[in-house]
């Protein structure tokens, strides 16, 4: 693995900002950086752009969210207080205006999710690619960096896997976390990070699937759940409640909820005891007062046909069989007692957590680069001048629903637009 390599003397041929990583921040940098005046190098270590994004909101990109600045913050789970001055710089509305300036219209969906007309992710990585390109910024692609070059105690650029060194007066490190690491996304701005000094908060992946102790929901794999009820109690006290949609898969629970509960999991999570509440729009009450109704109306029919007017037939049998009740019991001969646990299990299905799914399938990586040692108001780091990070290689994360790709979005024009202005300010003093 490399480290940092000190560099004497000036070489020909130094840009101005060198981007490190052509994700959603990388891509953002280099723009913001490039409309500063400044003279901007963008490496990616892929063959194209914008890896990551392409596999974002299931191909469509989700690539902001229209919530209210305060309700935005809400959704942000690491250092929310950290990003003020990057969403201040480029908040949703701001992007929402660019990406549809760069000729791609978009759309509002369910939840203020905001994803392109087209629902192609394509459109937004070759719209900022083709601006780059037009205000006079290199692209070079299957370009790995290997470790970050210094100069009298400042970054001063990168040397690649090839060997060749690549010169700038400013780097800015948006190489991404470690999820998805087909995207590229394995770690490599953490290293640069630590040879230049920085402080690296511990990593993990998160909005994640979530495995479960319990098989059964094997059984129900591939069937999707909307506006039910997620819970975890951390003793007495609520550690997550949501309502939305699930997903069961052969391992557990996939979806919206069960990323974001993934979130606000603690790292050691094994046993954390969760609830589905299948029926939040009614209390115990008027549930149970349904339930009477319907084994009335349906007093000669089997209990299965009762319960498969509450929930799928898969999933009526499971709860039939969480119950320890017969599907073919006739409804007429259902107790008060039997109706009693089947009320409280519609309303709290119960399940235990073996484990969070890794990287391969996490959105993002929680942990990395301590924002303590990162200016809020540049993406500076503040030991090591000239040096930029931006997006998932920062420790932040939020919730899903186009907060991460903003985040992403926002911290690179940042650190794009602050580097931009000051090497090419310092160009112009040379």
């Amino acid at each position: 693995m490399g480290g940092v390599r000190r560099v004497l003397g000036e070489e020909p041929g130094v840009t101005d900002v060198l981007v490190v990583g052509g994700g959603a921040a990388g891509l953002s940098a280099a723009l913001f950086a490039a409309r500063a005046g400044a003279r901007v190098t963008l490496l990616e270590r892929n063959e194209k752009l914008g890896k990551k994004i392409y596999i974002t909101g299931k191909g469509r990109c989700n690539v902001t969210n229209t919530a209210e600045r305060e309700d935005f913050m809400k959704q942000i789970v690491r250092n929310p207080r950290f990003l003020y001055a990057a969403l201040s710089h480029l908040g949703s509305r701001d992007l929402m205006a660019l990406l549809e300036a760069l000729g791609v219209p978009l759309k509002e969906e369910r939840g203020g999710r905001v994803f392109p007309v087209s629902d192609r992710a394509s459109d937004v990585t070759r719209a900022l690619e083709r601006e780059i390109l037009r205000l006079g910024a290199t692209v070079r692609l299957n370009a790995r960096a290997h470790e970050l070059l210094l100069e009298d105690g400042a970054a001063a650029g990168v040397r690649l896997e090839s060997g060749e060194e690549v010169r700038a007066r400013a780097v800015i490190v948006a190489t991404g976390g470690l999820s998805y690491p087909s995207t590229g996304s394995t770690g490599d701005g953490y290293r640069l990070a630590e040879a230049a000094g920085l402080a690296l908060s511990p990593t993990r992946a998160t909005l994640t699937p979530i495995e479960t102790i319990e098989d059964w929901p094997g059984a129900l794999s591939g069937l999707t759940l909307k506006n039910v009820r997620l819970g975890a109690l951390n003793g007495k006290k609520k550690l997550f409640a949501e309502q939305g949609e699930l997903l069961f898969t052969h391992f557990g629970l996939s979806g919206p909820l069960a990323l974001s509960l993934s979130s606000a999991l603690p790292d050691d999570c094994a046993g954390q005891r969760l609830t589905i509440d299948l029926k939040p729009a009614l209390d115990e009450q008027t549930l149970d007062r349904r339930l009477v109704r319907d084994l009335t109306e349906m007093s000669r029919k089997q209990l299965i046909t009762v319960m498969d007017a509450l929930a799928p037939h898969n999933l009526a049998l499971t709860l039939l069989n969480l119950a320890g009740l017969s599907p073919a019991q006739p409804a007429h001969s259902v107790t008060q007692a039997q109706r009693a646990a089947l009320v409280k299990l519609i309303k709290a299905v119960p399940l235990t957590v073996k484990g969070l799914r890794g990287y391969l399938e996490a959105v993002v990586t929680r942990g990395g680069v301590d924002v303590k040692g990162i200016n809020a108001s540049t993406m500076e780091a503040k030991a090591m001048p000239h040096l930029y990070f931006a997006g998932e290689v920062l420790d932040v994360d939020a919730l899903t629903g186009g907060f991460n790709l903003q985040i992403a979005f926002s911290t690179g024009a940042l650190a794009g637009a602050s580097a931009g202005h000051s090497r090419s300010a310092a160009t112009v003093r040379e």
